[in-house]
This record gives C-alpha cells, sequence and structure tokens, in this order.
C-alpha cells in the first residue's frame, strides 16, 4: 500500500495542474447540482418493526390521507386575564384567524384548518382556544408566503389584546448554526498558523478541507430529494467532513515538511508523504467511514442515511489528501518553508539534516513512562468520574417542549399545557383494526386505566373497519408515567389494537436504540479492532485502542447528561432547557467518536510502530513516536474541537447536543486517553505491546502502514540514473 500511495502522491504532484483541475471540475459540477435542485424536505421518518410504526401503517392504508407526511400548526390564542375566548369580542377575532387562514396568501397550500369552536378545542376554564391547521405539503416545502400567513395570522387578534403563539412543524426551516461554525474555522486557522510557522502550509489544509467539504454537502443537497434525506443531513456531513478534512491534510503536510527538512526533492518528499502518513490516512478514514456506515445495522432509515452521506463526506476527504494536497502543494514550491528552518514544529530552528531538540512531546513522553501507572491512574479515574452522570441517561425525541424558552412554538407548547393539562402535548392514538363493537370495548378498558386524562370517541372509516381513538394523558409525553401508559394500553390489548402518535413514537424509538447499541458496539469495534490488528501487527494495541474508546466516550456521554440534561453550565453553552437526551445521539456519538478515536490512535502509534519495526527499543519508540507526532496530533485536536464547537450555536437542539458531544469526546480521548493514557500503557507493556502469534501474522496481509517496503523499494532504485537522483534535479531545476 505504501509504495501505491508514494507513486500515487508524487504522480499527483508532477500533474498538479490536471489534478487541480479535475477537482474543481467536480466541485462546480457539484455545486450547479445543489443549485438547480430542489430545497431539501424534512425527511421521512419510519421505525421499521415497531407497534408504532405498523400503526401508521394501517392508518395510511385505511385511513388514506389521515397519515400523509403534511406539516401542522396550531395557532393558540389565550384571552386576557378576566375574560374568555367565548366573549363575542374574543370569539370573533379567533373565527378571524380561521378565515385569514382558510383564504389568505397561501391557500393552495392548506388541507384543512379547523374551527375551534366546532371542534371542542377550547379549554374547561374558558381562557384558551387552538386553532388546527394541516398543510398539503412538509414544513421545510411550504413556500415563504404560506408561512408568513401562518405567522401573520393572529396579528388582529393580537391588536385586541390577546395572546397568540404558533406550535407545530409547520415553522420548521433549516437549522442555522450561527456565527460560532466561522469562529471555529478561524481557530482552526490560528492553531494552523502556530503549528506550522507559515501562511502558505496553514491555509493549505482549509483549503483543501473547504473543497471536499464543498463537494460532499453539495452532492447531498443535490440529491436530498431523491433520497429523501433530511434537513439535518448536510449540516452533520458539513461538521465531520471539515473536521476530518483538516486533520487528514494536516497530516500530509506535516510529513511533506519533515521530508523536505532531510534534504529530499519536493516530489519525493511529497510521494514519501502520502506514502508514509498517507497510509495512516487510508486507514484512519476506514475506520470513520465502518463506524459511520455501522448505523445501518440499527435499522432506522434516516439515521443510516446520515450515517452513508457523513461516510461519503470522510471518503472525499481521504481522496483529497491523497491527491489534491501534493498537487496543491506543487503549486506552493518553496513557500510551504522545509520543517526546521522556520516552523517550530520539527527541529525549532536547527539546520535541516541535523537531530531534533526534545520538544513538548518528548519531555511529556518520557515523563509518562517514569512514572506510566500514576499516569494511568489518573487518568481512568478522572474520565470514570465524569462518566458517572452517563448512568442516569434519559433519552427521548425533541418537541416543541424543548425548544428555547423564548421561540413561539415553546410558549404555544406551554399554554396549551396550561389550559388543557400537561398530556395534552403528546396525545396518544389507539388504532383498532376492527369492528365497532371492538372499537368500543377497547374506549371502555382505557377509560378505566391509571394516568389517563379523557378518551375521545372512536372515530371509524367509511368502511367501518376500523377506528382511531385519542387518548390524553395526565403526565408530560417525556415523562415515566406516559411511557407506562403506553405499555400497559399495549399489553392488555391483541394484535388489533395498536398504540401510535409522536409520543409512543418517541419510546419506540428510544426503545430501539436501545437494543441497537450494544450489536452496533460489537460490529464497529470488532471490524475496526481486526482492521487495527493489520495495522500494528499486534493483538494488545487494538484492544488498548478499543478499550480506551469505551472510556472517552462514556465519559462524553456522562458531560451530555451532566449539561443537556441536569443543566449544569447549561448557560454557558447556550442550553435553555433541559430534558432526556435525544435517542439517537448515544448511538451517532458513539459511532462518529469511535472513527475519530482510532484516527488519532492510528497517527500517533503508527509512528511508533515505525520507529519499533526500525529497531528502536519500546520505551524508545513512544518517545519517538510523540516526538514526531505529538505536536500534530494536539494540533488535529484542537482543530476539530473548534470546529465541533462551532456547532454548539446551531438553532437546532440536536445539532447543538451533537457538536457538544463530539467536541467534548475528542477532547477527553485526545488529550486523556491517546496522550496519556496510550503511552503509559505501552510503558507497562513492554515488547508485548507489539506482540502477534506466527500463525497470525501469516493469516493476516501486510498493509505496510509503516512505508518498510517503500523505503526498500527506495534505496534499492537509489543506485539508478533514473530514480530520484535524476528526478530532484528536474525539480530543482
Amino acid at each position: 500500500m505504501a509504495t501505491f500511495l508514494y507513486r500515487l502522491g508524487r504522480g499527483a504532484f508532477r500533474r498538479r495542474g490536471l489534478v487541480a483541475l479535475l477537482w474543481v471540475a467536480l466541485l462546480f459540477a457539484a455545486g450547479f447540482g445543489a443549485a438547480t435542485a430542489s430545497a431539501p424536505t424534512s425527511g421521512s421518518f419510519s421505525i421499521p418493526g415497531t407497534e408504532a410504526q405498523k400503526a401508521f401503517d394501517v392508518l395510511d392504508k385505511k385511513f388514506p390521507g389521515m397519515a400523509a407526511d403534511g406539516a401542522t400548526a396550531r395557532i393558540v390564542v389565550k384571552a386576557p386575564a378576566g375574560s374568555s375566548v367565548n366573549d363575542e369580542k374574543n370569539k370573533a377575532q379567533v373565527e378571524k384567524i380561521v378565515s385569514n387562514l382558510k383564504g389568505g396568501p397561501g391557500k393552495a397550500q392548506v388541507a384543512s384548518v379547523t374551527d375551534p369552536y366546532q371542534a371542542q378545542a377550547v379549554s374547561q376554564d374558558g381562557s384558551t382556544a387552538y386553532v388546527s391547521v394541516k398543510y398539503t405539503v412538509s414544513g421545510m416545502e411550504l413556500k415563504d408566503e404560506t408561512r408568513d400567513a401562518l405567522k401573520d395570522s393572529g396579528t388582529g387578534a393580537q391588536a385586541a389584546g390577546l395572546t397568540v403563539e404558533i406550535g407545530g412543524d409547520a415553522l420548521m426551516t433549516a437549522p442555522e448554526t450561527g456565527s460560532g461554525e466561522i469562529v471555529g474555522i478561524l481557530i482552526a486557522a490560528i492553531v494552523l498558523v502556530i503549528t506550522f510557522g507559515s501562511l502558505v502550509a496553514a491555509g493549505l489544509p482549509l483549503l483543501t478541507a473547504i473543497i471536499g467539504v464543498g463537494i460532499g454537502v453539495s452532492s447531498i443537497t443535490a440529491l436530498a430529494n431523491v433520497l429523501d434525506l433530511g434537513s439535518t443531513t448536510s449540516t452533520l456531513a458539513m461538521m465531520i467532513g471539515l473536521a476530518v478534512g483538516i486533520d487528514y491534510a494536516l497530516f500530509i503536510v506535516s510529513r511533506y515538511r519533515v521530508e523536505l527538512a532531510e534534504g529530499r526533492a519536493r516530489d519525493e518528499a511529497a510521494g514519501r508523504a502520502v506514502g508514509t502518513a498517507g497510509s495512516a490516512v487510508v486507514f484512519a478514514g476506514l475506520t470513520v467511514v465502518i463506524a459511520l456506515v455501522g448505523l445501518a445495522v440499527v435499522n432506522i432509515p434516516m439515521l443510516t442515511k446520515m450515517g452513508f452521506a457523513a461516510a461519503g463526506t470522510v471518503v472525499i476527504a481521504v481522496l483529497v489528501a491523497l491527491t489534491l494536497v501534493p498537487a496543491i502543494l506543487g503549486f506552493a514550491g518553496k513557500k510551504v518553508l522545509p520543517a526546521g528552518t522556520k516552523s517550530k514544529l520539527f527541529g525549532k530552528g536547527k539546520p535541516a539534516g541535523t537531530e531534533p531538540r526534545a520538544n513538548g512531546g518528548t519531555r511529556w513522553a518520557r515523563f509518562v513512562l517514569r512514572r506510566p501507572v500514576m499516569v494511568l491512574l489518573v487518568g481512568v479515574i478522572g474520565l470514570g468520574a465524569i462518566a458517572i452522570p452517563a448512568s442516569k441517561l434519559e433519552m427521548g425525541l425533541p418537541d416543541d417542549g424543548a425548544q428555547p424558552v423564548s421561540t413561539t412554538q415553546r410558549k404555544a407548547y406551554d399554554l396549551l399545557s396550561e389550559g388543557f393539562g400537561p398530556g395534552f402535548n403528546g396525545p396518544l392514538l389507539v388504532v383498532v383494526d376492527g369492528d365497532k363493537k371492538l372499537a368500543d370495548a377497547t374506549e371502555a378498558r382505557i377509560k378505566g386505566l391509571e394516568g389517563v386524562a379523557a378518551v375521545m370517541p372512536p372515530t371509524p372509516n367509511e368502511a367501518g373497519d376500523a377506528s382511531v381513538i385519542t387518548v390524553i394523558p395526565k403526565d408530560r409525553p417525556s415523562s415515566v408515567e406516559t411511557e407506562n401508559l403506553v405499555h400497559t394500553i399495549r399489553d392488555g390489548s391483541g394484535d388489533d389494537v395498536l398504540v401510535t402518535g409522536a409520543t409512543a413514537m418517541n419510546i419506540d424509538f428510544s426503545q430501539k436504540m436501545n437494543d441497537a447499541l450494544l450489536p452496533y458496539l460489537a460490529l464497529v469495534v470488532g471490524l475496526a479492532f481486526l482492521l487495527l490488528m493489520v495495522v500494528f501487527r499486534s493483538i494488545l494495541v487494538p484492544l488498548k485502542a478499543a478499550l480506551g474508546f469505551l472510556l472517552s466516550v462514556v465519559a462524553a456521554l456522562g458531560a451530555v447528561v451532566a449539561v443537556f440534561q441536569w443543566g449544569w453550565l447549561g448557560s454557558l453553552f447556550g442550553v435553555e432547557q433541559t430534558g432526556p437526551i435525544m435517542s439517537m445521539m448515544p448511538i451517532f456519538m458513539v459511532g462518529v467518536v469511535f472513527g475519530l478515536a482510532m484516527d488519532y490512535e492510528v497517527f500517533l502509534v503508527t509512528r511508533m510502530r515505525e520507529a519499533y519495526v526500525h529497531g528502536e527499543r519500546p520505551g524508545q519508540a513512544v518517545v519517538t513516536g510523540f516526538q514526531y507526532s505529538a505536536r500534530v496530533v494536539v494540533a488535529a485536536a484542537v482543530i476539530m474541537i473548534a470546529v465541533f464547537s462551532g456547532f454548539i450555536g446551531a438553532s437546532e437542539q440536536m445539532i447543538k447536543m451533537i457538536g457538544f458531544g463530539l467536541a467534548i469526546a475528542v477532547l477527553f480521548d485526545a488529550f486523556v486517553v491517546r496522550m496519556a493514557i496510550v503511552p503509559a500503557v505501552l510503558a507497562l507493556l513492554g515488547h508485548k505491546a507489539w506482540w502477534l502469534p506466527r500463525w497470525l501474522d501469516r493469516l493476516l496481509p501486510n498493509v505496510d502502514v509503516e512505508g518498510e517496503s517503500l523505503r526498500k523499494h527506495l534505496e534499492g532504485s537509489a543506485g539508478s540514473s533514473d530514480g530520484p537522483d535524476k528526478d530532484r534535479e528536474l525539480v530543482n531545476a
């Protein structure tokens, strides 16, 4: 592999014009496709194999149109203190809202508008009423005039002294990341400038990462409607693609500068950089792709599509690092200064070809080698303490109750809870696949259950062979009491009575996430263990990598619970409303963090393996690995943390939570696990760390990540007049 990548990098360097042209053409093609594609929708949501999904399937079959994916809205109206919405004056204002929606701008996309006085949508005390609106398209597909008509429908009522708030998914818009994303990129740029000591070298990883992310996100946007991708898919792909794109380019450029510092020609340095660091990039990228594609085992289409889309962006980032980076290095010329003449990354200003001084990475490695047990205990105990809140993890899907308190959606949610009870925002739909007799019996049984606030009479379909019963729980949708009520209804019913609705879907989704977590972990960790065993020719090193990952990801989950569920330091991260952790968050974070954790494992330990293979003792190999890789790994981790942290400012709770979770997980994994626990464990294991049974060594393919075969190949061709020396003369001419 190293030899092939060497040729690829050298070829890209020499044919840089053609390579750059191809990537720019691909960027423009993807951009054109995104610009001409219709706006992405919110994406359909289904949970195959669950009772809630089976109920929706029955609704779709026997109640055509009832289970449609059109957007919904509720205009909640509250009368001033001392008056009622039933007063003639207030009633006229509410009815005006209904007429505005039925006949105003955007009426072409309105499927139905329900008058609260005809639908019994007025609270018992008369203080609150709501108007239900159903649209023919999803919230993301609503025209601006339709959305504006919805927002303006209650203007007159507000002027008359009524409180008017709007809830529902009709106000859904594409998630906004705010200025935090730009700040993250700026921090990445500053770190690169400090690391390289050169504006050109610092700008190169940013440029190539932006090109790769541009191609990936534009492709996702172009295919969003065709593949039914959700509105958050491109944001998550951008988050991951930008982080790994910068890091992968950083490692290639860093190795290129090392090769230049050793006196090699520029094309030779590019080839060797891609042949060695590029091999680590390939396998690091593979671990990320395995983790993301492995989300398919959960069998939730939305999560699978998110994983595949993000994995595609990572693949593009790897290809960009292997081809476009060496090509742009060719254009940069001598502006990418050799390591050792200016940059403090290697050598600290010493002349090229001399032994570099002990840097911070070297000093830290020697400290760990002197006190491995202490460092190991501090790291493990510290992360273990942070992980404690994870034992109290509560999962759920967000609704308007999770919105910031300043939004109209949250205000509408609270008004409905005050006027109709906390369970009104999470009604249960009981689908009876049978005749009226079965429906009446089901209604009577549910009325006698504890935790039920109200039961609506069965609504039959035209054929009379199915009915829908709406059940209002006493407690809020995300409460344990409501979950118990759902299970009680299901346990006492046969196969012809199914419970669905947003609350039931939430419960089923959370259960499916819980059931899939261990199989997913086994699959991803197992495949990555085999991959790392091939890379490092060891059993204990991959095992240590997997256990370290589990420690860091559980600690990260503990931090997420503390901030987003318990509210600790919540205001610092813009958390206005605490609540359950989104159901997909743990498994998605496990997948992404595992891939990223293995990135640092590969980049750091590959250099140690390279030194060990070339004859250094285990302890000295650890020092050598830190001497050449620690500063780059630290820079890469800081960049990735900055990029992920930029998404904490997003308007959507899911993006905010994932941004925080990934940032804190990278912090724990890079600085505690990889930089402290890994060298401590390797110091304690010594030669045993690199042990591999001979029979297994013969079975495993030799991928040569450390570049041993490449070194022999280049040494064998060094005497040829057509070899590297002649190429060096041609390039330097």
